[in-house]
């Protein structure tokens, strides 16, 4: 399953959260309350000064007066109100209220998705599995329409323009979020996120962009049809630009990785620091050339090794996994109807053939690599139980020897790596040399004194 992982990126919360946009009560035109009571317990609510009792007089007021002309301009003090106190899961109550009695009030919206995006956030734990899918799928739907919702008759176009430069990002944010957290859509996550990071001025993506640049990054780290590790490598490049030291510690591993996996070294590390830290995406010329595959490498130590007999059998058998047929071939003609040792761990056996799981990968995955046919059929008392293992005689023994007869390339998939199958012949073993006792001189007898 692919994972994105987001403990990085929620350390850097604190020092990249959007500013929330200052709510006020909307300009509705004259409005007449006739109850003298309830224009008392108005004047009371939204004249207080304390932020606590402030909202406690604007519940009372909405509870007592449900149907009041003012309610959607209480509400909208009350969800403000709440946001100064940081008392979000009340503000959050307050927006929602709002949007039962005015849905396409737009800084309802915007708060809605900025609290909800940040409760998706949380319910990633740091294997990048989610918890609590709601709150993605919230704040994605109501992202999705905030970003179409028309601009209020009462609302002057300089107001909307900050509204709505404050808001678009916050909204691309959390349909991204909701696509790689709940939906493992990487690939959307990758065009939202760079949606919204085209709205930021040079400037902002420093601050409040800068998150979401490296949940970019991670995006494009993520296995799948939309990895792009030079990308990756770009934006985790330009987070390490503009994170605190702190932070820097944190992100480094995960460039270095990226770096790595596509080049095959960290020669240009500095290099690409420095150029990300002129724009926010990538130019078209920036390029990063690929590491060398792995047939490429197997040529050059085939080229760099004079006597290919003097390699080991693990190396051997690497090239004869990943070397181009050619390579592979020229090697296999030098190994052919050789006798050889084969030194590993059974994985399967019965009288006639056993199977043998010689490199690490083999052993890790208990798949054999070598399958050796004995020359004769072994009794069943020797037939060597799976999980035992054959050694040298150097080492010890048992031993188990055959004679090299063909070789099979087997091409990797998804999930099985690519390796090669030798079959060998005349298969025979040689058992643990045993010890022989210490000679001791017969009772009685004892040496000649001088």
């Amino acid at each position: 399953m692919k994972k994105l992982v987001f403990a990085s990126a929620m350390a850097l919360a604190s020092i990249c959260l959007v500013p929330a946009p200052t709510l006020r009560a909307q300009d509705s035109g004259t409005i007449t309350i006739k109850d003298p009571a309830e224009f008392a317990a108005y004047t009371q609510a939204t004249t207080q000064s304390d932020p606590k009792a402030k909202a406690a007089a604007l519940e009372s007021f909405l509870q007592t007066y449900p149907q009041s002309v003012v309610k959607k301009d209480m509400l909208s003090l009350l969800m403000d109100t709440y946001r100064k106190s940081a008392d979000l899961p009340n503000a959050l109550s307050a927006a929602k209220r709002l949007l039962q009695v005015d849905p396409q009030n737009p800084q309802a919206i915007l708060f809605s998705v900025a609290i909800e995006k940040q409760q998706c956030a949380k319910a990633v734990d740091a294997n990048g599995n989610l918890t609590d899918p709601q709150p993605c799928d919230d704040a994605a739907a109501l992202a999705q329409k905030g970003l179409v919702v028309p601009k209020p008759a009462a609302m002057s176009d300089a107001d909307w323009k900050t509204l709505v430069t404050m808001a678009y990002p916050t909204f691309d944010s959390a349909i991204a979020l909701d696509d790689a957290a709940a939906k493992k859509d990487f690939k959307g996550a990758e065009d939202q996120y760079s949606k919204e990071l085209g709205l930021y001025s040079e400037d902002d993506s420093k601050k409040s962009g800068l998150q979401d640049t490296l949940l970019l990054a991670q995006a494009y780290q993520a296995p799948g049809a939309g990895q792009d590790l030079v990308k990756a490598v770009w934006f985790y490049a330009r987070v390490w630009d503009f994170a605190p030291p702190l932070y820097q510690v944190k992100i480094e591993p995960s460039l270095e990785y990226s770096l790595n996996k596509y080049h095959g070294s960290l020669d240009i590390l500095d290099a690409v620091k420095k150029q990300a830290a002129t724009a926010v995406f990538p130019p078209a010329s920036f390029t990063i050339s690929p590491a060398p595959t792995p047939a490429e490498k197997i040529h050059k130590i085939l080229e760099d090794t004079k006597d290919l007999t003097t390699l080991a059998l693990a190396d051997k058998e690497l090239v004869l996994t990943y070397g181009a047929k050619d390579d592979a071939d020229k090697l296999w003609a030098l190994m052919k109807d050789k006798e050889t040792p084969v030194p590993g761990v059974v994985i399967e056996a019965t009288a006639s053939v056993i199977k043998v799981a010689v490199t690490e990968d083999a052993k890790q995955s208990k798949t054999a690599d070598f399958i050796v046919n004995l020359k004769a059929p072994l009794e069943d008392k020797a037939i060597p139980a799976v999980g035992s293992e054959f050694k040298l005689m150097s080492e010890g023994g048992p031993e188990l020897d055959g004679t090299y007869d063909t070789y099979t390339q087997i091409p990797g998939t998804d999930t099985v790596s690519q390796s090669a199958q030798l079959v060998l012949r005349d298969g025979f073993i040689q058992e643990k040399k045993k010890a022989v006792p210490a000679h001791k001189p017969a009772a009685g007898h004892r040496p000649a004194a001088h």
